[in-house]
């Protein structure tokens, strides 16, 4: 199997025309309703932060952890940027890192730029809010179970882009399906926990010194 497919940050040409465009409509319309969402609930303290959390998930991103096996793996962060600035918020922050990537250091393709910001960024941002809030809902409300929801939702957004991108190449004909998900999922089994335990980290971290960040949140959320 060659290491390529291990690659959440696709390369063009791993992906089929027809299948990067699709993805950059479903992405361009995620951000457009996310920019008139964020844009309304958004305060002078909110802004600030979407510049922090942007530099800290790009910062941690160039930050690999080694797996066994001869791979490496590093910290999405879509889960944590909604958590913290809600979805819609985290969504912007989430394709402005990943588009950065791509454009300055040519981490990942530019035609297929809509479908790793999809990959990476939409399925933490709303998929993985969406999980977080019904765990954490489950455990009796964010203040008990915002940490095991928080590594849930977490470890799931990594295994479902994983997920995600072994159909794109399958449908791309790059790949069978069947050795795609091998190749993905495998891996970023493993790799899901390392972003679980650095987004427990940071999000206990910011609970016992800056709670009142957690609360921005909530606040933003009741006005959409």
């Amino acid at each position: 199997m060659s290491a390529p497919l291990f690659l959440l940050h696709a390369p063009d040409g791993f992906f089929s025309t027809p299948v990067a465009l699709a993805f950059w409509v479903i992405t361009v319309a995620a951000l457009a309703i996310s920019l008139r969402r964020a844009g309304a609930q958004l305060d002078e303290r909110a802004v600030p932060l979407m510049g922090v959390m942007a530099a800290f998930i790009f910062a941690a991103q160039m930050f690999n952890f080694q797996i066994p096996g001869g791979t490496s793996g590093h910290l999405l962060g879509g889960v944590l940027a909604a958590i913290l600035l809600g979805p819609y918020a985290g969504t912007i922050v989430m394709a402005c890192v990943i588009s950065v990537q791509a454009l300055v250091f040519q981490d990942g393709g530019l035609l297929v730029l809509g479908a790793n910001i999809f990959n990476m960024g939409i399925i933490g941002t709303f998929g993985g809010y969406w999980l977080y809030r019904t765990v954490a809902a489950v455990l009796g409300g964010e203040q008990k179970g915002r940490l095991p929801a928080a590594a849930v939702a977490a470890w799931c957004s990594v295994v479902a882009a994983a997920v995600l991108v072994a159909f794109q190449l399958a449908i791309s004909d790059t790949t069978s399906l069947p050795t795609a998900l091998v190749a993905m999922v495998g891996w970023h089994v493993i790799i899901g926990v390392g972003e679980a335990v650095i987004t427990v980290g940071a999000l206990a971290f910011i609970a016992a010194s800056r709670a009142d960040l957690l609360r921005l949140r909530d606040g933003r959320m009741a006005q959409a």
